[in-house]
C-alpha cells in the first residue's frame, strides 16, 4: 500500500478547471468540468560513469604551524645616513624565533630584490647609488613563498663624488689617467 502512495505522484494525472471566482486551479483530483493537462516529459540525465581506478588526490602543500613573532631591520637605522665611497651597505636583520631550517632572508631595495636569499642575518649590498632608498626584508620558504615581510624603511647613502675626492687628495702629475678622479682630460698643460 505504501508503495502505491509513493509511486502515485510520478504517474499521476494533473487536471485544471476554473473556480467560481474565475481563477485557474490545478489539481490531481478529477472532478466535473476538469480537463486533463498534457505535461511535457521531465528532464533526465544519464549518470556520470564511475571511474574504475581511484583518482589521485592533488598533493596538498604542508600547513605551516610555526610563524615568526618578530622580523626587523637593525641596520641601517630608519632615516639614517651611510657614507661609503663604493656604495656598500651592510644590512643586519633579526627574527624571533631565529630563522627556521629551509627559510631565507631576502632584501628588497626600492621594491626590487637586492641580493640572493641568505640564511645569514648580515647581508652586504654593493654599488648602491647615492640618495634616498627604501629597504625591506622578507622571509621566504623553500618554494619562494613570502612568509613574513617588514614595512619599507628609508635610509640615505652618501657617496663621495670624483670632485670631492680631488679636493681631499689633489691629483699629482703621475695620478692623471691612473686614478678615476684624475682623468687625462683634466691634466694641466705645460705652457
Amino acid at each position: 500500500m505504501w508503495l502505491a502512495l509513493v509511486c502515485l505522484p510520478a504517474g499521476a494525472q494533473v487536471y485544471t478547471y476554473e473556480d467560481a471566482n474565475g481563477h485557474r486551479v490545478y489539481t490531481d483530483q478529477p472532478r466535473h468540468g476538469a480537463k486533463p493537462v498534457k505535461l511535457a516529459p521531465g528532464n533526465t540525465m544519464a549518470p556520470s560513469p564511475v571511474p574504475t581506478q581511484p583518482t589521485a588526490k592533488p598533493h596538498a602543500a604542508p600547513v605551516r604551524v610555526m610563524h615568526y613573532n618578530l622580523l626587523r631591520i637593525l641596520a641601517p637605522v630608519p632615516d639614517g645616513s651611510i657614507s661609503h665611497a663604493g656604495g656598500e651597505v651592510v644590512v643586519t636583520v633579526s627574527s624571533d624565533p631565529a630563522l627556521l631550517p629551509g627559510d631565507r632572508f631576502e632584501l628588497v631595495l626600492d621594491d626590487q630584490p637586492a641580493a640572493a636569499p641568505s640564511s645569514s642575518p648580515v647581508i652586504m649590498l654593493s654599488n648602491v647609488d647615492r640618495g634616498e632608498h627604501r629597504l625591506a626584508v622578507r622571509i621566504i620558504d623553500q618554494q619562494g613563498l613570502v612568509i613574513e615581510q617588514t614595512a619599507a624603511q628609508v635610509f640615505y647613502l652618501q657617496r663621495m663624488s670624483l670632485a670631492q675626492k680631488r679636493r681631499v687628495r689633489p691629483c699629482e702629475d703621475d695620478d692623471y689617467g691612473v686614478r678615476p678622479e684624475c682623468p687625462l682630460s683634466l691634466k694641466p698643460t705645460d705652457d
